[in-house]
């Protein structure tokens, strides 16, 4: 049996174990296994030493690197391992697995490489879950055990200056490329250091993409391009993994390369495509428990930068105050995200944050602060099959007596389930003109009126739109403001029926 077949045979549960990508397969527990495992570790060890007795390490290439990693490693295997019948592709996976532990995240690196998956999930070293198509499926590890778990976590928070011990045993960081880290370990974790990292994916936070996967219609992204041309100081809501980050970064685009945006975040995952942006980060206390600067404190500071917009990556605290005092003193256009589950739910999120900041507002003031900040709403959800859809375009409209009043400009509208569990339904226009649609016209932002109608054509981007099930698809249909793209229109006898009884239901 090859080295390969042994490091990947399948445990007990049956042929093949269980499923995951590729080069994360557990190895059934053999004498043998514990041979190869026990070879890798040495030359790991020693290679550590190695490097770390060269004081021009850091100044060799990322090349240089690895060629002198793969030069030690196959030196000491022909000096002490010269008996052990080894291929040329078994040398390369064990050459691959040391410098993922020295260089990269260890058994992580083939889950961050792998396209298909959007969160990992650690809970201790020998549980991992991955999250595939919008489902959690469990995969099989190779950590060592909670040591090895524990240096993968510190060598991750140290990259990006943050630490994580005893005293500080919950932390927020970031990958190189933005993806974002939750860690936490012992005591507070009782099985075991837990790992949480939501993938950043460089391609996805584009509107486009958006309109191809089906998450929206054309007439809501022209909707949504008009209201950030336009100025409009936009909440972007829903729950946790709904999407709103990759939401609040494609709606971002829209935003004229001549202005100048201040961006506020826990951990830095914005990724705005303008030149002219200025990044700040919280920054939590030290070891001494001193220092920390909270995102109230950015936000003041940023008044004081000359912004043109305001970008606050995630609302969920005090400076929810400073956010719409900064929203009504002239800084219009800015953003910002919240989490609730619709956007009635979000203005009560937003004031329940306001008094975070221990200032004495009456509940009316509070409303009237956040009716006359807030122009927009957008609800992002994830449904039961794992898609995320925009299920909400909503406009405040300002208050009546204590209540705020708002109205729906688009929803989603859902209304069965496939017998494969995908879910059936479409977006909707209520049939009602937004007033910021003078304002628009005002501007100079050509955003047609038609596409709010009850009756206007519902087209999708994507190559199986969400409600779609039989029925002929239109093609080539050029929309104002999105550029000629090849699209398709909603049809189908479902999607048509269900129309036609909402209507007569309007009717009655």
């Amino acid at each position: 049996m090859s080295l390969k077949n042994r490091l990947t045979r399948p445990g007990p549960g049956g042929p093949g174990g269980s499923g995951g990508p590729a080069g994360i397969q557990k190895a059934a527990p053999s004498t043998e296994h514990n041979k190869f495992i026990e070879m890798k570790d040495k030359i790991h060890l020693s290679l550590i030493e190695k490097i770390n007795s060269l004081a021009t390490w850091e100044e060799f290439s990322p090349q240089e690197q690895d060629d002198f990693i793969r030069t030690y490693i196959e030196k000491r295997i022909a000096a002490e391992y010269g008996g052990v019948p080894l291929t040329s592709a078994e040398k390369d996976k064990i050459i691959m697995d040391i410098k993922q532990e020295v260089k990269g995240f260890g058994p992580l690196d083939p889950l961050l490489k792998d396209p298909n998956i959007s969160e990992i999930m650690v809970n201790g070293y020998n549980n991992v879950y991955v999250e595939m198509n919008g489902k959690i499926k469990k995969v099989q590890s190779y950590f060592k055990d909670n040591k090895h778990l524990s240096n993968i976590i510190e060598r991750i928070v140290s990259k990006v200056g943050r630490r994580i011990d005893e005293t500080s045993p919950m932390v927020d960081a970031r990958l190189p490329d933005g993806s974002r880290v939750n860690a936490i370990i012992p005591p507070l974790a009782i099985d075991g250091p837990s790992l949480t990292i939501r993938k950043f994916k460089a391609d996805a936070a584009t509107m486009q993409n958006l309109l191809f996967w089906g998450s929206m219609t054309v007439a809501m992204a022209e909707t949504l391009k008009a209201a950030v041309t336009a100025r409009l100081n936009i909440v972007i809501s829903g729950g946790t993994g709904s999407g709103k980050t990759t939401l609040l970064n494609s709606m971002s685009a829209y935003i004229p390369e001549d202005e100048r945006i201040v961006t506020i975040e826990d951990s830095a995952e914005l990724s705005l495509q303008q030149d002219h942006v200025v990044r700040l980060e919280t920054r939590p206390p030290s070891i001494e428990g001193t220092g920390a600067i909270h995102a109230r404190d950015l936000v003041k500071n940023s008044l004081r930068m000359r912004p043109d917009r305001v970008i606050i990556g995630e609302c969920r605290g005090a400076e929810a105050l400073d956010m719409l005092q900064a929203m009504n003193t002239g800084h219009d256009g800015s953003l910002t995200t919240v989490h609730a589950n619709s956007p009635r739910d979000a203005c009560s999120r937003m004031e329940t944050l306001v008094m975070f900041a221990g200032v004495d507002l009456p509940e009316r003031t509070i409303r009237q602060q956040i009716a006359s900040a807030v122009h927009l709403i957008v609800q992002a959800s994830r449904l039961n099959d794992g898609s995320r859809r925009v299920t909400y375009i909503t406009e405040l409209l300002g208050m009546e007596e204590n209540t705020i009043t708002m109205q729906d400009i688009f929803r989603w509208e859902q209304y069965g389930t496939e017998e494969d569990g995908r879910v059936i339904g479409c977006h909707v226009s209520t049939g009602v003109r937004p007033n910021f649609h003078e304002k628009c016209k005002a501007k100079g932002i050509k955003l047609p009126a038609d596409i709010f109608d009850t009756n206007a054509p519902v087209v999708y981007m994507c190559k199986n739109p969400p409600n779609v099930r039989t029925g002929e698809r239109n093609n080539n249909t050029n929309r104002p403001g999105m550029g000629a793209q090849k699209d398709n229109k909603s049809g189908g006898e479902a999607i048509d029926s269900f129309l036609k009884k909402r209507q007569q239901m309007k009717k009655r």
